[in-house]
């Protein structure tokens, strides 16, 4: 899986495709600008990793409707529509009907919000300074797992693109990048659609965290590089980059598309190998709890004892389960699949197992090094 989207997904303006699996709970809604390609590509796209889910498999799965403009198409060649909602509008690939189709994904969203939010309070181990032409991230030089905390807007002082540079931070090292704040912006020109340059050699290792925005943008002329998170659950994230290359996952709903930056936007399917902090994730449980109750009788009168083991008939009840709560340590993620096709989480979220159709969907986390 490469795109995850808790709300709806919005295509509209000149958004072109999103390589790999994508996963909607609410609707998927194509309508884009007159005078724009009138297509849009799931799955398999003309440019990116050019690693497509297997033929035959899911291509796009949504929890609501799936709605295509009139002259205006969704293409999923070699793949699986499959769409809880009704179909309206024109698709090329297998379109399959399932009022159950999101069912194995339902929990994921409140996951992806726990781990953003434990992200978000990760020790910062570096600075990050926006000089107007560009922001300087500036790392300790050392540690393993590089982490910075931003409250301002990744833009120029007039709201125009700028540089993304880091330095000091070791070659190998994970990237936290934790923009705090509820609405933040990211209007760059760095990240080529080469892997010439510094931050394409960090994209598998780089991930941006938005755990608090409710609304959030990233836009420019560039390539963007590294995955992205969105933690809140009523955000919406507009992504108007001619190219993100990384996973990308909102809680919230998504605006592919837009006037804030290049045309043809496309989503392409890069993986996550990082590895990220570790968090303690709340679960709930139940234990069911049984008594036993003795009941004496004779000629004259009934008394009724607990745990009377003596000249008595045992009847055994069993009670409404007590909810208790356990604490499971999650711990980030660093075998994210590389092809789009599974789950792929760019996030850490342990012990998760989804199943769906004849697709294991699994997240095995490990440890953090270091």
């Amino acid at each position: 899986m490469n795109v995850f989207v808790g709300g709806d997904f919005l295509v509209r303006q000149s958004a072109a495709e999103a390589e790999g699996r994508v996963v909607v709970g609410g609707g998927f809604d194509l309508a884009k600008a007159p005078g724009a390609s009138s297509v849009y590509n799931v799955g398999v796209v003309g440019v990116g990793s050019r690693v497509p889910p297997p033929d035959g498999t899911d291509f796009l799965v949504t929890g609501g409707a799936v709605t295509v403009a009139p002259g205006q198409a969704l293409l999923a060649e070699g793949g699986v529509v499959h769409h809880a909602g009704p179909l309206t509008g024109a698709i090329t690939g297998v379109d399959r009907p399932d009022p159950a189709a999101f069912t194995p994904y339902a929990g994921l969203s409140a996951q992806l919000t726990a781990a953003s939010t434990c992200y978000a309070a990760a020790a910062t181990t570096g600075t990050a300074v926006n000089q107007g032409y560009q922001t300087l991230f500036t790392g300790d030089g050392t540690s393993t797992l590089q982490v910075f905390t931003v409250d301002f807007d990744l833009a120029g002082a007039s709201g125009g693109q700028q540089g993304l540079v880091f330095a000091g931070v070791p070659e190998g090292a994970t990237v936290l990048v934790n923009l705090v704040g509820a609405a933040r912006r990211i209007v760059t020109y760095t990240g080529e659609l080469t892997d010439e340059g510094p931050l394409n050699r960090m994209r598998e290792r780089l991930l941006w965290n938005f755990p608090d925005a409710t609304s959030a943008e990233i836009g420019g002329t560039a390539q963007f590089q590294g995955s992205v998170l969105v933690g809140h659950p009523a955000s919406t994230t507009t992504v108007t980059v001619p190219g993100l290359a990384g996973r990308f996952f909102t809680t919230g709903s998504l605006t592919h598309g837009g006037t804030g930056g290049g045309t043809g936007n496309e989503f392409h399917a890069y993986p996550f190998t990082g590895d990220l902090p570790a968090c303690h994730v709340p679960t709930t449980t139940t234990e069911p709890t049984t008594t036993t109750q003795s009941t004496t009788t004779t000629s004259s009168t009934t008394t009724t004892t607990v745990g009377q083991t003596t000249t008595a008939t045992t009847t055994v009840i069993t009670t409404p389960a007590t909810p208790t709560t356990t604490t499971h340590r999650v711990t980030g993620q660093a075998g994210l699949a590389g092809t789009g096709a599974d789950v792929g989480l760019g996030v850490a979220i342990g012990g998760l197992l989804l199943v769906a159709g004849t697709t294991a969907l699994a997240v095995v986390a490990r440890r953090r090094r270091g």
